[in-house]
This record gives structure tokens, C-alpha cells and sequence, in this order.
């Protein structure tokens, strides 16, 4: 028997899957009409076109809004904003990779298998000691696996040395990544931050230009961190620097990785410690200076021993005076040490500092110690000519040809 409940639903309509109004000139129409404004709601669309086929033929009939509607949705002519001016190529290209390449969320499996770095501009602005206002920007990195967030920091700025600052911090809260993802900003591709990722065995990896989404575990977290934490200090008058990194510390550490993550149902310090742990104890604090730097090649200057890094003269110890080409490691913003490394190991010889011209004028020098093997002996050579000048005349002489010119007569 026929069921009943079947018998008395709705019926599929006699036109489902077909269209009787649309028709390939009208879809020519709307795709023309589409590729030369793409910013364009479906409505304006719809109302758009049924001008132009009003000025074409009356008599034809004119497409809803549904149906207009519906042929742009399963052609993907969704509504795109409206292009920037003075729009780059990059801009343009990172658009066109958006629309014609797939979108994937990724998850890596192991904790500290990949870290998200990233800088943040708060929304509400803080006062320093002399009255002068700013708007502070967060550094924050967070752990790919578990959400963790291992270290936050309030800077005033978004340079190299805020950048380093932070995340030396938070390697040696959590140990050495595997890889570290970032954006292409000015700090993040500056020589002594890839550098240091290189030395301590980080594979960084960068976003395509002009595409946020692929660091989006990071853009989900300042959501979270405005709509809790900026919002329960918007009363607070007036704000520090101070307290605001005092307040950031406390909710992340007993509010943010202790709560349940919606993404991975559990909170990020749980899945921490219940996830394999794949991240490398981190060097002390001095090597770390020291392995965030850039490394040049500087000519020592024979008159006083000195090298010049970015216009400041540093002392080379005296059993380094014998090498003319030295190879040097120095940060850009630190001007107070720098050190010298080998070239061939990469690794560190000793630490050098600025000339202390106020103590050289005391007028005291030390005797330069010389080894025994560099000690010249007393004896000199007994001929008046040297040996390369002896043996040229004697070759010469043995051609038997006389002199190759003509006396004067002047002796």
C-alpha cells in the first residue's frame, strides 16, 4: 500500500531543475553585467537587468529576484568589495588566488610543531609617565596543536628589538619551536630575526602576501582577547603600559589557557600536556643576544686596531691584529657589544666593545706581546744583491748577447 504520509506531501514542482524564463542570452547578459561590477548586491543586479531586457523587448518576460539570485549563487558570482585604490599588483594577485584556489584549515600534530607570531593594535590607548598618549600593540605566539599561547607582550612599537624581545621570552617559558609562522612585516624579514631563526634550527615560514587567513588561528585569537580582556578594561583611567601587560599576564595564564577551546573541546593547557611534546630546550640569554644579530664583514684598521659597525669604532683584541678581514655580529638598535665568529663554523670567538676614547688618552699603551716564531733575528743578508737579482744576471749573461742598449758615455 502507498503511504500515506508520502501521498499527502508537498509535490514536487512540474519545472524543478529547469528554467523557463531564463534563457543563454539572459545568462550572457547577467555575466557581462557581473564581470563589470562585481561589488554589486544580487538586488541591484536583478533590478539591472531587467532594465536592459525592457529596453531590448517588452514583450519578454522578466526574471525575479530569485531566480537572479540563484543562477549568480550556483555560478560562484558572489559579491566581491569594492577594489581599493591605488591598488598594488600584489593586492591584486593575493584576490585572484583567493577566488581561484581552494581554502583549508590545517591543525599540525604534535605541540610546538608550529608556532603563529603575529602584532596586534589595541583598541584603547595608554599613558606614559610624561602625558603623552599611545597606542600600544600586542605580540603575542600562540602554539599551532594545543592554542596555547605561550608568551604576550605590550610594546609601544613594532620593531626588530620589540620582536626579538618577545619571543627570546617565550622560548625560554616553552623551549624551541620546530617552525614559526609569520606575516611579511618589516620585523619579521629584518636580517637579525631570520638569522636567529636559522642559527636555532626554526624553519620560518611566511604568509603570501595580502592573505590574513592563513595565519587564522592568530586573527581568531584578537577577537577573543578585544571582546574579554579590552573589554574589562575600558573603565580603567588612566592605563599604563604597565598595568596593561600586568592584566594580559594574569588573564592569559588563569583565564584564556585554562578554558575550553571550542575548537579542540578541551583547554590549551590540557591538550599540552596530554599531546606529544616535540619543542628543544632554548640557549641561555647570551647566546640568544647573540645569535639574533647580523653578520658582516669589516676591514680592521691597521693604525689602531678598530673596526667601524655603523659608524661607532670597536677595539679588536691584539691577537686579532694580524687578520685584515674580520667577521662581525652585531644587532642595528645595540651599539654597546658586538663579537667577532668564524666564519666557517659560525661560531663565536670572542665579545667586542666600542673605543673608550676618554680612557686611550691617558696616554698609557701596552708593549705588543709578539710569539717567539714571529721574532725577527738579528742577522742580516751579507750580499749587497738579492738572490732574484743574481740569478736574472746570470740567465741574462748566458745568452751571450750584449746589452739590449746603447751607452751614453756617462758614467
Amino acid at each position: 500500500a502507498q503511504d500515506p504520509i508520502i501521498a499527502l506531501g508537498r509535490k514536487v514542482r512540474s519545472d524543478y531543475g529547469g528554467s523557463i524564463v531564463f534563457t543563454p542570452e539572459f545568462i550572457r547578459m547577467l555575466g557581462r553585467q557581473y564581470r563589470t561590477y562585481q561589488a554589486w548586491s544580487c538586488k541591484l543586479h536583478a533590478d539591472n537587468l531587467a532594465a536592459e531586457i525592457q529596453e531590448k523587448n517588452d514583450a519578454v518576460p522578466i526574471p525575479s529576484y530569485a531566480s537572479v539570485r540563484r543562477r549568480m549563487v550556483e555560478r560562484g558570482w558572489n559579491k566581491k568589495t569594492s577594489p581599493k585604490k591605488n591598488q598594488t599588483a600584489g593586492m591584486e594577485a593575493a584576490a585572484q588566488r583567493f577566488e581561484s584556489h581552494e581554502i583549508r584549515g590545517y591543525e599540525t600534530e604534535y605541540v610546538h610543531s608550529l608556532w603563529h607570531l603575529d602584532f596586534h593594535v589595541c583598541s584603547l590607548r595608554v599613558v606614559d609617565a610624561d602625558g603623552h598618549w599611545h597606542t600600544p600593540k600586542a605580540l603575542c605566539i600562540l602554539d599551532d596543536h594545543s592554542r596555547l599561547c605561550c608568551h604576550i607582550q605590550w610594546y609601544l612599537g613594532e620593531t626588530t628589538q620589540d620582536l626579538i624581545h618577545g619571543l627570546t621570552q617565550a622560548f625560554f617559558k616553552r623551549g624551541l619551536p620546530r617552525s614559526l609562522m609569520t606575516d611579511n612585516g618589516a620585523a619579521m624579514t629584518s636580517h637579525e630575526f631570520c638569522n636567529g631563526l636559522k642559527k636555532s634550527g626554526i624553519l620560518h615560514e611566511t604568509t603570501l602576501p595580502y592573505s590574513p587567513y592563513q595565519n587564522g588561528k592568530q586573527e581568531a585569537f584578537w577577537g577573543t582577547l578585544e571582546g574579554r580582556l579590552m573589554a574589562m578594561l575600558t573603565r580603567v583611567d588612566p592605563l599604563t603600559l604597565e598595568y596593561l601587560n600586568q592584566s594580559s599576564q594574569a588573564w592569559i595564564e588563569m583565564e584564556y589557557n585554562k578554558t575550553k577551546h571550542s575548537d579542540i573541546g578541551t583547554s590549551p593547557v590540557q591538550r599540552m600536556i596530554e599531546s606529544k611534546d616535540v619543542s628543544r630546550p632554548a640557549s641561555d640569554e647570551e647566546q640568544m643576544r647573540f645569535i639574533f644579530t647580523v653578520c658582516e664583514s669589516r676591514k680592521q684598521r691597521k693604525s689602531d686596531g678598530t673596526v667601524s659597525i655603523n659608524g661607532v669604532r670597536f677595539e679588536i683584541p691584539s691577537r686579532f691584529h694580524h687578520i685584515t678581514q674580520l667577521y662581525v655580529c652585531f644587532a642595528n638598535w645595540d651599539k654597546s657589544m658586538a663579537w667577532l665568529m668564524d666564519q666557517r663554523t659560525g661560531k663565536k670567538i670572542t665579545s667586542i666593545y666600542p673605543q673608550d676614547k676618554i680612557k686611550n688618552a691617558s696616554g698609557k699603551r701596552k708593549i705588543r706581546s709578539r710569539p717567539e716564531h714571529t721574532v725577527l733575528p738579528n742577522e742580516t743578508l751579507k750580499e749587497s744583491e738579492p738572490a732574484l737579482l743574481r740569478k736574472l744576471m746570470a740567465e741574462y749573461a748566458q745568452n751571450g748577447m750584449p746589452p739590449a742598449y746603447l751607452p751614453k758615455g756617462e758614467s
